[in-house]
């Protein structure tokens, strides 16, 4: 098999890569080890910032994005007796839309398929080979269990932190690896209830932190900060809706209730290697960073790596010019810094640990945001996305 781009991995990032690349006339195989089945249903961020949404767009993507996302104009920040509206167009200008990662996914699926460049499921025994030379390889296994060899121009890794794209950089790298662990996980659900807000409300409670979200009008997703030693088979749903309505409570409005779809205990921690490349193989997404959830930055962080690097990819390619391509890892990671610390501030500044003093010094930061027009744009144009 010969193509121009190799690309590991069939989530956000490499579909979005490939449909980018084809745009511009370059072609692409994607090789996915998992089934269509267990991606498409993979249940992952529903955030996408003004520019995910306007890249999903411009690539024919956004159909029925725009006919079932959820478009939305700010965040409530709460914390006890106070609930607080940022108006992010009257902030900065943007906005965000509700529109679950498997949804942006099975949309991208679905053009792959129809029309787009090859996609491979169910591979299995890959390999990298050769990317610091001008010819790198990928071995494979296909579905039917027949060897493949894949060869390209470049390989982009876009399998997330455990596949095998980010190992292959170290090995050949000075790779430098920061990472952070938190004290505390995400409890999430997601419930067959009508939203009871209009937009998202991040809340700050003694008991912990809670997010209110939604997918749709009539299915809600919350969460719950717990100890990340617990156990879901521990919270039962009477137990789950009751301390969320303890973590939102405010006088004159109530959590709307349903019958639980999904939960799931999700750990949380901040992750960065550089360089994102080496040779003809980059990385992107979570391949290279990892974002705790809580700035919404997992996925369009994603897509802002793959903008930068189809368009290196089509001035390597077509123009025969290395400055992009060279300049990709310290442009990418400049973008994943700004992300990295506002995620960072967003955890650190909802989620409780227990110290009374660490309390005051939250709810001080909350204040602030609330009363400072300043403080409130920083915000909204961290959360709504920065140019690229």
């Amino acid at each position: 098999m010969r193509t121009q781009v190799g690309i590991i991995g069939a989530g956000p990032a490499g579909l979005l890569l490939s449909r980018l690349l084809a745009l511009q006339g370059i072609d692409s195989v994607v090789l996915e080890n998992r089934s269509r089945e267990y991606v498409e249903a993979r249940i992952r961020a529903g955030i996408l910032e003004q520019n995910t949404v306007d890249v999903l767009t411009e690539a024919g993507m956004g159909d029925r994005l725009h006919r079932e996302g959820l478009e939305h104009r700010g965040i409530h920040l709460q914390y006890p007796g106070v609930r607080h509206t940022l108006d992010f167009p009257e902030l900065c200008g943007r906005r965000v839309w509700v529109y679950g990662q498997t949804e942006v996914v099975k949309d991208l699926v679905a053009t792959q398929l129809a029309d787009g460049p090859p996609l491979h499921f169910e591979v299995s025994d890959l390999a990298i080979e050769d990317v610091d030379t001008d010819s790198p390889r990928i071995r494979f296994t296909d579905a039917d269990g027949t060897p493949q060899v894949l060869e390209c121009d470049v390989v982009a890794g876009t399998d997330g932190f455990h596949g095998p794209s980010r190992a292959v950089v170290a090995e050949g790298t000075r790779q430098q690896l920061w990472e952070r662990t938190y004290p505390y996980a995400w409890l999430g659900i997601l419930a067959e209830a009508a939203p009871a807000t209009d937009e998202l409300i991040y809340a700050w409670h003694p008991d912990g932190f809670a997010l209110y979200s939604m997918r749709s009008p009539s299915v809600s997703r919350l969460y719950l900060q717990v100890d990340p030693s617990e156990k879901i088979e521990d919270w039962s749903d009477d137990r789950i809706w009751e301390g969320l309505a303890t973590r939102f409570a405010l006088d004159g409005w109530e959590i709307s209730t349903g019958p639980v779809l999904e939960k799931s205990i999700l750990p949380m921690r901040s992750f960065v290697s550089a360089p994102m490349r080496r040779g003809r193989l980059f990385l992107a997404g979570d391949a290279a960073h990892i974002v705790p959830p809580t700035g919404a930055k997992g996925l369009n962080l994603a897509v802002a790596d793959v903008v930068l690097l189809s368009r290196a990819l089509v001035r390597l390619l077509q123009e025969k010019e290395t400055d992009l391509a060279d300049a990709y890892s310290d442009t990418a990671l400049r973008r994943v810094w700004r992300a990295t610390h506002f995620s960072w501030w967003m955890t650190s500044m909802l989620h409780t640990t227990g110290d009374p003093f660490d309390a005051e010094l939250q709810l001080s930061q909350l204040r602030r945001v609330c009363s400072s027009e300043a403080a409130a744009r920083e915000l909204a144009e961290n959360y709504t996305g920065l140019p690229y």
